[in-house]
């Protein structure tokens, strides 16, 4: 697996490249951006990424497209190992890959595709079987289905504000009312903007943020217990029961990915 410095792949002569990195449990990359847009792959593990629009939780065999230019801020939840692949503002434009953040499924093809490319070299042959690969991944990341991994941010401030609070550390029972009460606003006022700014009424909005969060913390580790309680579940059977319909599977099925392929 190839390891290339950041103005490497920036500057490398060619639309596609790809590196892998390992991080340690509890690294963060501070607020960074890049020219390229960025399919950020956790190969195992789990990484949060956090943007002026959002947050992001990437479970295992999962992956983040982050369009060129977006500042965001990564965690990684346990020992985790990335492939990422960089894509010049053009390509993935051609490739109509989209112009938002979005966590999407990763197929065996994509898997497949994705271990290929790190080992490449930077200035592969356009021309041959390289080319071809690096070809065929821009199609495959395009053809993916995006996944409910993400807890939009509001754009009026004083909610933006309350809410980041709130994605340090989400629990079931925060109060609407205390909600507003903190932004300076009428509980009226406060949910039709909230809704109007998210698309999610506050009550699913903190849902998604405890369920999130939780995934995170089930990566890094944590007994699924432990989690359910400190997040406002009544039972660890009552948290998985949320988790299994809201993301489709139970938690240990939908970590379990990292060992599917």
């Amino acid at each position: 697996m190839r390891h290339a410095r950041a103005d490497a792949y920036e500057n490398a002569p060619r639309d596609v490249v790809a590196t892998g990195n390992d991080y340690a449990a509890g690294y963060v990359l501070p607020t960074h951006a890049h020219r390229r847009g960025q399919l950020l792959y956790a190969a195992t593990g789990v990484v949060s990424a956090v943007t002026d629009r959002g947050s992001w939780v990437v479970p295992p065999r999962r992956a983040l497209w982050l369009p060129p230019g977006v500042p965001h801020e990564v965690h990684m939840n346990g020992a985790v190992s990335t492939r990422s692949v960089y894509v010049r503002r053009e390509a993935a434009d051609a490739a109509s890959l989209p112009a938002y953040c979005q966590v999407i499924e990763v197929s065996l093809l994509l898997h497949a595709l994705l271990l290929e490319a790190v080992d490449l070299p930077l200035e592969y042959a356009l021309d041959g079987r390289d080319g071809r690969v690096m070809a065929l991944l821009l199609d495959e990341i395009r053809a993916m289905p995006a996944l409910p991994l993400n807890t939009p941010l509001p754009d009026e401030p004083r909610l933006r504000k309350l809410c980041r609070t709130l994605l340090a550390a989400p629990a079931l029972e925060i109060d609407v009312d205390a909600m507003a009460h903190k932004a300076g606003m009428s509980r009226r006022h406060f949910t039709r903007l909230f809704r109007r700014q998210t698309g999610m009424s506050f009550a699913a909005w903190r849902q998604q943020a405890c369920l999130l969060a939780a995934l995170a913390r089930l990566g890094a580790g944590e007994p699924v217990t432990t989690v359910a309680v400190e997040l406002g579940y009544a039972s660890a059977s009552a948290f998985s029961a949320a988790f299994r319909r809201t993301l489709g599977a139970p938690p240990s099925r939908y970590l379990a990915r990292q060992g599917a392929h």
